[in-house]
């Protein structure tokens, strides 16, 4: 059996584990979660030192991720900030799409591995519309309200039909543009979780749309939960998304919140913002007060609109900053961070490619993309589908099996792996992805990404981050290798 499949259904079982114990009555979850807490390390130790790269620090960061998301589930269970009656309804869903050996997911990735050879990809990342209702500074998707391009409601079910019949995959991610907005006729985002009621689906969303109705349907739906956009507290949220974001942002939480809908935030990281999110009180703002159960955080990458706005992009060294207080508040303070490349030991490095357990993106004009921050593309949605063809036929493209290979060569599955702290093709291996992974068939996605392509300052600019973001990680990189420091002590409560 190989390892990422073993891994895979390590991680089952633990969110199996995970659902029951919070399912539990308050009086048993402190026994059960202590016996839950050491199997979760027990499981992933075992499986990283034996099947995996024996390393004990990359066993830590898994076990961590799963055991804090366990402690602030429960957490917002007793204060009231998720019902029961959504936990039991994501438990069903997952019940009908996951769990169990005979369960369509695991017979469709069955057939996959048989067909190509390698696992199926574990999720799919997919922006239905460009349409926003805002004008962020230095957004990656370059959307406002005048950009109209939206996918057809079946368009985009036969995807996650696809997704979940061809690929095994019962997770679905919904991004934009502002994935609320979506309407093709009556049917929209909650008329697709409502039609795949045996798959979840993650949003990434600004916030604005969740009114009660909204969030009692969300409840009703049991298959969903959404992650809204912050940029930090008022002054910082409310200067790149708007004057008076910020409360209307609190105002959905509290709808959420009344409702018992999990639900997490999402940090774009810039310079402005930085010594904000170097700081333990912002953390603790928006996990112990407003109650949120995990947190994503992704850097602002200098594509789509933040392309002319380089001076906002992180430096190695504020990355290296932000590196630390991510393993501090991961080991240290128990909170669920998840920072899209400060956290590569999480997922064994790049995600993208369609890689095993790994994800690829499609944008609202149906192009089919490594990433959502590789903004280039061989094949579209809508050419596949006149062709005859299906969505795993795209994944099989030289574009997608270039960069699959190279993370093999990076050191995915491998003993010792690559500097997963600069995991990112585009963005940590730049010079790397333009020489062997780009090639001149390839089409971006906008007039920004083709801009990119023929500025030589751009690009000297890039490779020159590469080069320093490898020189400030890899001792810290080989140091966590080698050993399981002090400063990354496990923690085992909330």
């Amino acid at each position: 059996m190989r390892a990422d499949l073993i891994k895979a259904r390590i991680r089952t079982n633990l969110a199996t584990g995970t659902l029951k114990l919070m399912a539990n009555k308050s009086w048993l979850r402190s026994i059960a979660l202590k016996i839950a807490v050491d199997r979760t390390r027990k499981s992933l130790k075992d499986y990283e030192m034996t099947e995996g790269s024996k390393s004990e620090y990359l066993a830590a960061v898994e076990a961590q991720y799963v055991i804090n998301l366990m402690n602030l589930g429960i957490r917002n269970l007793d204060r009231g900030f998720i019902s029961k009656e959504y936990l039991k309804k994501v438990a069903e869903t997952l019940g009908r799409g996951i769990w169990g050996e005979s369960s369509r997911s695991q017979q469709a990735a069955q057939k996959y591995r048989e067909k190509y050879g390698i696992n199926p990809p574990g999720l799919c990342v997919i922006s239905p519309t460009q349409k926003c209702n805002l004008n962020c500074l230095g957004c990656y998707a370059s959307s406002n309200a005048r950009t109209v391009a939206s996918l057809p409601y079946d368009l985009v079910a036969r995807l996650v039909r696809e997704m979940r019949d061809i690929c095994g995959v019962s997770f679905i991610v919904i991004s934009g543009g502002e994935p609320f907005l979506w309407k093709d006729g009556d049917q929209g985002l909650l008329t697709l979780a409502e039609e795949f009621n045996d798959m979840f689906f993650h949003v990434y969303t600004n916030g604005t749309l969740l009114d009660e109705t909204t969030c009692q349907k969300i409840l009703e739906l049991g298959n969903l939960t959404p992650a809204i956009s912050v940029e930090g507290y008022e002054s910082e949220t409310d200067h790149r998304r708007g004057k008076g974001m910020f409360q209307k942002i609190l105002h959905s939480l509290g709808n959420l919140k009344k409702y018992g809908v999990g639900f997490g935030v999402s940090v774009t990281a810039t310079r402005e913002n930085l010594p904000v999110l170097l700081e333990d009180k912002f953390y603790e703002y928006w996990f112990d007060e407003v109650g949120a159960t995990y947190m994503w955080m992704f850097h602002l990458m200098p594509i789509g609109r933040a392309r002319d706005t380089m001076g906002l992009v992180l430096s190695p060294d504020d990355r290296v900053k932000l590196l630390a207080q991510w393993e501090k508040m991961l080991f240290k303070r128990g909170y669920f961070i998840g920072d899209f490349w400060n956290s590569g030991a999480a997922s064994r490095g790049c995600i993208a490619y369609g890689r095993p357990s790994g994800y690829f993106y499609v944008d609202w004009n149906g192009n089919i993309m490594p990433c959502a921050f590789v903004p280039y593309y061989k094949d579209n949605l809508y050419d596949l589908y006149k062709e005859g063809k299906t969505i795993d036929e795209a994944l099989m493209s030289d574009y997608f099996k270039r960069g699959r290979q190279w993370q093999m060569e990076y050191g995915y599955l491998s003993n010792p792996p690559g500097n997963f702290f600069a995991p990112c093709s585009i963005r940590d291996n730049h010079k790397y992805f333009r020489e062997k992974i780009l090639t001149p068939d390839l089409k971006p996605e906008d007039e920004n990404a083709r801009l990119a392509l023929e500025d030589p300052q751009y690009y000297e600019k890039m490779v020159k981050f590469d080069e320093e973001i490898h020189q400030a990680t890899e001792s810290w990189w080989r140091d966590r290798l080698a050993k399981k420091p002090e400063e990354t002590k496990q923690r085992k409560e909330a």
